[in-house]
């Protein structure tokens, strides 16, 4: 990852990123019947931050020379992690639809290139418009089964967890943002040790309020905690701060309209769910959408 070749970076690094976020949907589905949300993911920081930190030690990795590099890395790491992952997984365990999650989600990309001329003086074009339009309409083709099965929701009772979620989606926005201005430089490993830190700070007394933190300590546990805390909190993790530094936050952002497809494929093949035509061409229209608003 050191060293890598910028354009081999971005040529490979956002479709990695996609497929591996995109397992956080199918990690979510393994890990609910074993341990209550948020504890799962004060768990899934710590274990992060604990092997991050032997790997800066191993490395002998350069630490932040005052107290500020350090807050913006803690601030980044509550915006990115603990309130972003804190309220989707809360607000899923209160009842709120995957589908509709995934949809608050897609406002993310939307919200950003809106943003991005405001926040980061990033010039949006409108080959950049068009293809966040054509990856939101791709999107929804995609989820337009799931949300006619939807009629019978009683919305008005899921009002709180989706006010929480979009607090969630909100979040990672402005955390993006931040961490582009803020946390553009440093070593990696020691900087999102750093956000798991201020992540776990936030998440661990939020489960210990709202949870009775039970935890089923099985092989399914285990196993699902390893690929969230290597796969999700580590590698996914660095490949999107690395997308952030190398180029435009509104580009990065455009990425997330891919993660609900390629979750739905996973889910097609790993979990028997199935995929109609139609949603196979609205995946078509998603991809084409997000080549054009990641391009440089």
């Amino acid at each position: 990852m050191w060293g890598m070749d910028t354009k081999l970076f971005d040529r490979f690094a956002p479709w990695l990123f996609v497929f591996i976020w995109s397992t956080g949907w199918i990690s979510a589905k393994f890990g609910a019947p074993n341990a209550d949300p948020l504890t799962f993911l004060s768990l899934r920081f710590a274990f992060a931050g604990a092997v991050l930190l032997m790997m800066a030690l191993a490395a002998r990795a350069r630490w932040p020379r005052n107290g500020l590099e350090i807050g913006h890395s803690l601030i980044s790491g509550v915006l990115i992690h603990a309130l972003y992952l804190g309220s989707v997984w809360w607000a899923v365990s209160k009842g709120l639809p995957a589908t509709i999650s995934a949809l608050i989600a897609a406002i993310q990309p939307i919200l950003s290139t809106l943003l991005a001329p405001v926040l980061q003086k990033e010039r949006v074009n409108m080959s950049r418009w068009l293809g966040v339009a054509l990856g939101f309409c791709g999107l929804i083709i995609v989820l337009l089964p799931k949300l006619f099965g939807l009629a019978g929701v009683d919305f008005s009772a899921l009002a709180l967890p989706i006010a929480v979620n979009c607090l969630g989606m909100i979040s990672v926005t402005l955390g993006t943002f931040y961490q582009k201005h803020f946390v553009h430089s440093g070593d990696l490993r020691v900087m999102t040790l750093l956000q798991y830190a201020g992540a776990l700070a936030v998440m661990l007394p939020l489960a210990y309020v709202l949870e009775p933190m039970h935890i089923n300590w099985n092989m399914t546990f285990i196993l699902t905690m390893a690929w969230s805390v290597l796969a999700l909190s580590i590698g996914a993790v660095w490949l999107l701060l690395l997308l952030i530094r190398h180029g435009a936050v509104s580009r990065a952002a455009a990425l997330i309209f891919l993660v609900p497809p390629t979750a739905a494929v996973q889910g097609y093949f790993l979990l028997g769910e199935t995929l109609s035509p139609v949603q196979w061409l609205g995946m078509g229209l998603t991809v084409l959408g997000v080549a054009l608003a990641t391009r440089r």
